[in-house]
């Protein structure tokens, strides 16, 4: 694990393996250690970067609103420490929600771009609504909207079958300070709509989607891609393809790297 100091803040990540950049930027709840065990078969070939976003894990909060462009900044600042000009993003959920403002941002440093159950349009009003009630309910009861939430991101039946998995899943979350979780949910809420990279980037992009994920709509995202080259690979499960389809991502990964 290593450390930068980015305005005052510290920033968490890690560095291994050599060979192209692959940025790996985790979710909402989330951590750097959710990358674990697909890191070590990554790195064989690859230079693997993972880091805590901002209010997440080891990095430490910036403000009372982390916006997506805070995130991507703030992960152009580790590229620029590492020296790395040139990336793949792999962004799951709220990580693809910076991928695309970090795309946006610094296009010159694309190489190729994963978004793994994320999505690139805004918010709708409806989900800007909940993510206003999902403040009032962890400013509330932070343990029981943290435990609901991530419960929520898996299949049904997965719920029982991945319990010991989910449990730890959890307790890491519950590392995510307060003001991390509120500064997340009015960035995610203000975040722009970023469809139009997936119609116009010059670099590869791969969409991966779980068929039964209760936070996306299968379709609405789906739709985004038509008319355009973006991969598509579905998985039967839920919102957390890296736990519920884990072998079959890592060899549709390994392939999507391999054709950069």
């Amino acid at each position: 694990m290593k450390m930068l100091h980015y305005k005052n803040t510290k920033i968490s990540y890690t560095d291994q393996g050599k060979g192209t950049a692959v940025v790996l930027l985790h979710g909402f709840l989330e951590n750097q250690t959710m990358w674990e065990e697909l890191v070590p078969e990554l790195s064989k070939k690859y230079r693997i970067i993972t880091i805590d976003l901002l209010g997440h894990g080891q990095t430490e909060c910036l403000g009372y609103v982390h916006s997506m462009e805070d995130q991507a900044d703030m992960v152009h600042a580790v590229l620029q420490e590492l020296k790395i000009r040139k990336t793949v993003f792999i962004g799951h959920s709220m990580g693809g929600y910076v991928a695309l403002a970090f795309a946006e941002l610094y296009p010159d440093f694309m190489k190729g771009l994963v978004l793994l159950n994320s999505t690139s349009r805004a918010d709708s009003p409806d989900r800007k609504k909940n993510r206003d009630r999902a403040i009032v309910a962890v400013k509330q009861n932070y343990s029981a909207f943290v435990r609901m939430s991530i419960a929520n991101l898996f299949s049904e039946e997965n719920r029982t079958l991945l319990a010991d998995s989910i449990e730890r899943v959890k307790l890491e979350a519950l590392k995510t300070p307060l003001q991390g979780v509120v500064a997340a949910l009015e960035g995610m809420k203000i975040r722009k709509d970023r469809e139009v990279i997936l119609h116009f980037a010059q670099y590869p992009i791969l969409l991966i989607l779980g068929k039964k994920d209760e936070v996306l709509i299968y379709q609405e995202v789906v739709s985004q891609i038509e008319g355009t080259s973006v991969q598509l690979t579905t998985f039967p499960d839920g919102h957390m393809s890296h736990m519920e389809n884990k072998t079959a991502l890592e060899k549709v990964l390994l392939t999507f790297l391999k054709s950069i």
